[in-house]
C-alpha cells in the first residue's frame, strides 16, 4: 500500500466505511411511506385498489366496477347522502333495498399497517361486517391514510369532538382464506373495491 493511501485513505476505504455505516444495526431502518405501506398491505389482503386523480376519474372507475360485475339495474345500499349521486346517475335503487348487491360507503380512515378499512356508524349504521352485502365499494381520499388503528381512533376523537360515532370496526379480509386460523375466526371476507381520490 502506498504512503498516500495510508495517510489519506483510499477512495474504496471511504465507500466501504459508508457502506458499513448504512447497514449499521444502530441506525434506524428506513421507513416505508405510509401510503405505500397501506397499498401493499391492502393488496395482500385481497383488496382491489383504484387510484383516481380527480372526481371525474372516480365516476369513471365506479362505472367500470358496475360493468365488471354487471351491477346495472340492481339494488344497492348507501347510508351517506353525499355518495348517493353516484348511484342516482347510474339509475341504481338505493332507498330501502330488499336485496342489495353491494354497499357504497365512505370510511373513517385507511389503516396502513394492517391494510384495513376503519368504518363507523356514519357509514354502516349499526350493521356488523357480516351483516353487510358481500360486495363493498369504498370511497376514500389519500388524506385519510393513517399508520395504525390507534392513529385512526385519535382522528375520530378529534374530528367528532363530543358526538362520537358508534359501531367502530375495521374490515381487513377481502378474499376468502383457504386455511382459516384463529386470526381469521369470526371475520367475514368481503369483495372490496377502493376508489382512492388524491387530495394531498
Amino acid at each position: 500500500m502506498s504512503l498516500f493511501k495510508k495517510i489519506f485513505g483510499g477512495a474504496s476505504d471511504v465507500t466501504n466505511e459508508e457502506k458499513n455505516l448504512e447497514s449499521s444495526p444502530f441506525l434506524p431502518e428506513e421507513q416505508t411511506p405510509t401510503d405505500e405501506m397501506f397499498m401493499s398491505n391492502f393488496k395482500k389482503n385481497g383488496g382491489k385498489f383504484l387510484y383516481c386523480d380527480n372526481l371525474t376519474e372516480v365516476h369513471e372507475q365506479f362505472l367500470n366496477i358496475l360493468e365488471e360485475n354487471d351491477w346495472f339495474e340492481c339494488e344497492a345500499l348507501c347510508y351517506e347522502p353525499k355518495l348517493c349521486s353516484l348511484l342516482d346517475e347510474n339509475k341504481l335503487v338505493h332507498n330501502k333495498p330488499n336485496n342489495p348487491k353491494f354497499i357504497l360507503a365512505g370510511c373513517e380512515n385507511l389503516v396502513a399497517d394492517e391494510g384495513s378499512i376503519l368504518l363507523s356508524s356514519n357509514q354502516i349504521k349499526q350493521n356488523k361486517p357480516n351483516e353487510l352485502p358481500a360486495n363493498i365499494v369504498i370511497f376514500a381520499t389519500t388524506s385519510q391514510i393513517v399508520t395504525t388503528k390507534s392513529d385512526g381512533l385519535r382522528v375520530i376523537k378529534h374530528k367528532y369532538n363530543k358526538e362520537y360515532p358508534t359501531n367502530i370496526t375495521t374490515i381487513k379480509y377481502f378474499e376468502k382464506v383457504k386455511d382459516e386460523d384463529f386470526l381469521h375466526y369470526g371475520s367475514s371476507a368481503k369483495n372490496l373495491y377502493l376508489l382512492l381520490l388524491e387530495d394531498l
